[in-house]
């Protein structure tokens, strides 16, 4: 039963019958090549056990499939495939990796040919863009000898199951290029320090290029030579992540939903501020709150986080402001960034939730974050040909105009605001969380 299941025609061996087949049906009209065809036959069903002898008569073929702990949602991930033959001749090998049903992907195959004992590994990417668990299939080799007649399939690493987690990737690239002190390269920008932060560090002798304004007369005087303040970033300030899981971030863009976008940017985002040694904290609400992480200072408070937005879903009903009013009242009670990742594709739809964001920014430094609709930029920009055209281009054009208008509203109540290119998300959260911190605002 198991020779049955790993047995295989190759599909040479069809243009061998072909062959055959022309054979006989030339021996018709010239019957000296109906003995030759039959000759023919025969030798093809002997080469046909010998091939089979060839596949089942010796070690075979070895494979492994290495996939990462964890797959990194919306970026490539490298998935590497090492195989191995043990045969004693070349080896022509197919191999066909069954990849998640989420990839929609049914054409995967890779073609190489191995001497004797030769090991090689390939790697192909994939691109996830939803979170949750993804189930590898079988990791299939088909072996067939020179004679191309037979093929031997064997399985390896039935049914691998791995997670799905936010972009992972993309804060690793946010931290180590912090680190290093290369923000720039990505779109993040230096922001001029105005005046001096209220967390006061040391007295330190003046050396050539201090400031001033910093001279502390009375530390002076008493060492008789020149001594400054010293000041450093405040630091350990609460900032909260709060994440609309509503139906306005169920709309894609580029495959992946604007609530995949927001989870991406929160993860980065809060690395970034514990680097900083601020306190980060996490909200999730739609109808109710979900989810509620008190903003702490440690390192490893980054998994919590981690965890907390792996498990995260839309809903397909509208969001209660006013509850998460409350919930702020309640739980947030010192002075605190809160960064909301929401959407408004209409000026009426933001004007029935501006009393509770006006509440809220009276009391903590809020930042309201929604998204450009890009689709509608490619529209807009777009050269108008018929009537039709001419119809959407200014809908287009309005939708893109109340955009603006909703950020002017809000700006009017004192509300700090990010209207942002979903793709772009990350990098404006940042440079904003860094304007903010400059600034001195909390």
């Amino acid at each position: 039963m198991q020779f049955l299941k790993s047995f295989y025609i190759h599909n040479t061996f069809f243009w061998y019958i072909a062959i055959l087949s022309a054979c006989f049906m030339v021996s018709f009209w010239f019957p000296v090549i109906y003995p030759i065809a039959w000759l023919l036959t025969m030798l093809l069903g002997a080469l046909f056990f010998f091939d089979a002898y060839l596949l089942y008569n010796g070690k075979g073929m070895t494979a492994q499939r290495s996939l990462p702990q964890k797959l990194s949602n919306s970026d490539l991930n490298p998935i590497k495939v090492t195989f191995e033959t043990g045969y004693a001749f070349k080896t022509f090998v197919t191999v066909i990796d069954e990849l998640p049903i989420q990839f929609q992907k049914r054409d995967f195959e890779f073609k190489t040919k191995l001497i004797k004992g030769e090991k090689r590994e390939f790697d192909y990417s994939v691109r996830p863009v939803d979170r949750g668990e993804y189930l590898f299939g079988n990791l299939n080799i088909y072996a067939s000898s020179p004679l191309k007649i037979a093929k031997r399939r064997f399985v390896f690493q039935k049914d691998q199951m791995v997670p799905v987690y936010p972009s992972i990737i993309q804060m690793q690239q946010y931290d180590f290029l912090a680190i290093s002190n290369r923000l720039s390269e990505i779109g993040l920008k230096k922001i001029r320090r105005i005046g001096h932060t209220q967390e006061f560090e040391q007295i330190k002798e003046y050396v050539q290029g201090d400031d001033f304004r910093t001279i502390n007369w009375k530390a002076t005087a008493k060492q008789q030579q020149l001594m400054v303040n010293q000041y450093q970033d405040e630091r350990s300030q609460p900032i909260y992540s709060i994440v609309d899981t509503g139906r306005v971030m169920k709309m894609p863009f580029n495959e992946l939903k604007l609530l995949d976008y927001a989870i991406n940017a929160t993860l980065a985002f809060s690395n970034v501020a514990l680097k900083r040694n601020d306190k980060t904290g996490l909200l999730t609400f739609s109808k109710n709150i979900e989810t509620f992480v008190p903003a702490i200072q440690k390192l490893t408070h980054l998994n919590t986080i981690l965890e907390k937005l792996y498990n995260i879903t839309t809903e397909f009903t509208d969001s209660d402001f006013g509850l998460l009013y409350a919930h702020i009242k309640r739980k947030v009670t010192h002075r605190s960034l809160l960064l909301l990742y929401t959407n408004f594709e209409h000026l009426s739809a933001l004007k029935r939730q501006l009393p509770f964001l006006v509440a809220i920014a009276k009391q903590h430094v809020l930042v309201v974050i929604f998204f450009e609709n890009t689709e509608l930029e490619g529209l807009v920009a777009s050269d108008a040909e018929n009537l039709q055209t001419i119809y959407h281009k200014t809908i287009g054009e309005k939708f893109s105009l109340e955009k603006k208008l909703m950020q002017k509203e809000l700006q009017k109540h004192g509300i700090q605001t990010i209207l942002t290119k979903p793709e772009e998300l990350t990098v404006n959260t940042i440079n904003k969380y860094l304007e903010i911190k400059a600034r001195g605002l909390i």
